[in-house]
């Protein structure tokens, strides 16, 4: 078979939209926090790397809406 065929294409596509709705939920999730801290990775009262973690989700977060289609206001990039 040949792998460039058309039906392969939205395959993929579904596929990478399933994985960054998944990342999307899990970044959200994580970022709620609901429980309170109980599945904090990094304790926010260690100095400088504290918050590197809720970083790093707002960044997954924001890719994952990105390639969902998601426009997110003041956060678009200039085309000049």
């Amino acid at each position: 078979m040949n792998d460039a065929s058309p039906s392969a294409k939205p395959r993929t596509s579904l596929t990478r939209k399933l994985g960054a709705g998944a990342a999307a939920l899990v970044s959200l999730l994580y970022l709620v926090n609901p429980t309170l801290s109980v599945f904090e990775l990094l304790p926010d009262n260690l100095p400088v790397v504290g918050n590197l973690d809720e970083g790093f989700f707002t960044y997954v977060l924001r890719a994952s809406l990105t390639v969902l289609g998601v426009a997110i206001p003041l956060m678009r990039r200039r085309t000049n």
